[in-house]
């Protein structure tokens, strides 16, 4: 897999790594700005939190959501839920912008019409990482899922339908986002630590949208 990742490294357009996924470096990069207001905006109304997975372990990355449906954990399981469970309320609506983004790169990727219905915003620190796993919340496998990188680097783990099988790692930039569904949208993937560092506009934070078309 290294000669893959090496030509991924260089790569300016889109690039389809596995069969159904698709990576678009730069694409949000014209967005960036405005897409990061939003976030502010989108957690000011429902704060990030460390999230508890069902197994008792405090996840590292701290998360929210936005959209008809937010993503949440807890020790009762994994969920969609249409109202953020601290303050009550319905999550934050998904801004036209993200719609938009979301739904230009999922057809660039090759998966016109995509609906999403849900984002989840997780916020990395220095060493925050998200394990090897597999989006399977979602009532309708037959949508891709958009994820969007802004910030620090970060080291992207994109495995096969078994958590065992070997893991292609894409290092992810400021404006990338990566597409994937069809073939390979019950694929392990996952984020390694991420490395301490600086970005002019996040500081020492990754941020990443993860836009999913939960029902």
């Amino acid at each position: 897999m290294n000669g893959l990742f090496d030509a991924l490294e260089r790569a300016a357009g889109p690039v389809t790594f596995a069969p159904g996924a698709t990576l678009l470096r730069g694409f949000a990069l014209e967005d960036a700005a405005a897409l990061l207001a939003a976030v502010d905006a989108i957690a000011a109304a429902a704060p990030m939190r460390h999230m508890v997975t069902p197994g008792g372990y405090t996840m590292s990355v701290a998360t929210t959501s936005c959209g008809e449906l937010g993503w949440t954990s807890d020790a009762q399981g994994y969920r969609y839920a249409a109202c953020d469970p601290d303050t009550g309320l319905p999550w934050p609506a998904m801004p036209a912008l993200f719609d938009t983004l979301a739904r230009d790169a999922a057809a660039q990727a090759g998966f016109p019409g995509f609906q999403p219905d849900a984002c989840l915003i997780n916020r990395y620190a220095p060493g925050a990482r998200l394990t090897l796993h597999q989006d399977r919340n979602e009532r309708d496998f037959g949508a891709p899922i958009v994820s969007v990188s802004l910030g620090l680097p970060a080291t992207f783990l994109f495995g096969g339908i078994k958590r065992t099988d070997p893991t292609l790692k894409l290092r992810l930039a400021h404006g990338d986002v990566v597409v994937w569904g069809g073939p390979a949208r019950l694929r392990f993937h996952g984020v390694l630590p991420l490395a301490h560092g600086t970005h002019p506009v996040t500081g020492a934070y990754r941020i990443n949208l993860t836009f999913r078309k939960a029902r």
